[in-house]
């Protein structure tokens, strides 16, 4: 049986799809800041079978919640203060997100300017469609 320790103060992101939790931990800049991350994979769960967590210690401000929303909205936060869960974040798909994800059509003005920000909104929210901002180049999830 894994053991990982209990954190006093940051997040646990918890019921992340199994083999996810290194593009989270990629998308959310975690490998740029100064802060423990313990990363399990493929932890048993009754609801998943099986389930990524990260657990974070750091504040909690740091986690942006649009990036990981867009990633996954099943993810549950929990925030972590005094080593107590204080609450439990639901997260919501975006309506839009920036410079997390780039647009493939070479066309694109994005192409063209460098300094232009890479942004797609949500096109389609029952079946989480998003697409470029500039050229509506779909995007497709599993490019993640």
């Amino acid at each position: 049986m894994l053991n990982v320790g209990k954190i006093e103060e940051g997040f646990v992101l918890d019921h992340i799809q199994a083999g996810m939790a290194m593009s989270i931990y990629h998308h959310l800049q975690l490998d740029k800041l100064d802060c423990t991350v313990a990363i399990i994979k493929n932890a048993r769960s009754n609801i998943q079978g099986k389930k990524d967590i990260l657990k974070v210690e750091c504040d909690v401000d740091m986690l942006d919640l649009d990036v990981l929303g867009f990633i996954d909205h099943n993810i549950t936060v929990n925030v972590i203060k005094n080593g107590e869960i204080v609450e439990k974040k639901k997260l919501q798909l975006p309506k839009q997100i920036k410079h997390v994800i780039q647009c493939k059509n070479p066309r694109c003005i994005t192409s063209i300017e460098q300094g232009l920000p890479h942004v797609f909104v949500l096109a389609d929210e029952e079946r989480e469609i998003y697409r470029c901002k500039y050229c509506e180049e779909k995007f497709d999830r599993r490019d993640l």
